[in-house]
């Protein structure tokens, strides 16, 4: 890992930049974005993409944000968002996190979501013993990104989901780094 970069085969993990802002409110504000996630509100509201670039470039909080970056490879420059939130660090120093992805639609089935979640694991950013996920049940893709990088299914589970006001049955999955 070099300047927070981290490489991928066809493309880098790269910190967030103030540039990412438009295409992040162009791809967030995709419904199927996001109702694939817990937090992305739908619609966008206004301002909602530069105050997740604002948050990200701080790194002050408990999550490191990375940008699925394919410029290097004559792709897009914005090919989706992966990240890495501490569990309960502060409190017990567990070297838990829990990763979350998304990937724009235009990009959907060509494998990006698998190299980053692969090359996010092996490059270990956070020195973490042990990485969670959750993926909703009607998103089987991203439940087979999860199962082909390694990580083994826990349980069902559910979640609140903004963009769709509702709470959703999840699949729990973790993958252990020691």
């Amino acid at each position: 890992m070099v300047d927070g970069m981290i490489t991928a085969g066809r493309f880098v993990l790269r910190p967030v930049r103030k540039s990412d802002a438009g295409l992040f409110a162009m791809y967030a504000g995709d419904r199927r974005v996001a109702e694939a996630t817990r937090s992305i509100p739908h619609p966008l509201p206004p301002g909602a993409a530069e105050n997740f670039v604002t948050r990200a470039m701080a790194r002050q909080g408990n999550e490191d944000v990375w940008v699925i970056d394919g410029s290097m490879q004559g792709l897009a420059e914005v090919l989706g968002v992966i990240s890495l939130k501490r569990m309960d660090e502060a409190q017990f120093n567990r070297d838990q996190s829990e990763i979350g992805y998304w990937v724009a639609p235009a990009f959907w089935n060509a494998g990006f979501a698998s190299e980053a979640v692969r090359a996010l694991v092996t490059a270990n950013p956070q020195k973490n013993r042990t990485i969670f996920a959750e993926v909703f049940q009607d998103n089987p893709g991203s439940a087979r990104v999860l199962t082909n990088a390694g990580f083994q299914y826990l349980g069902d589970a559910e979640t609140f989901s903004v963009a769709r006001n509702a709470r959703v049955p999840t699949w729990t999955y973790l993958r252990k780094l020691d």
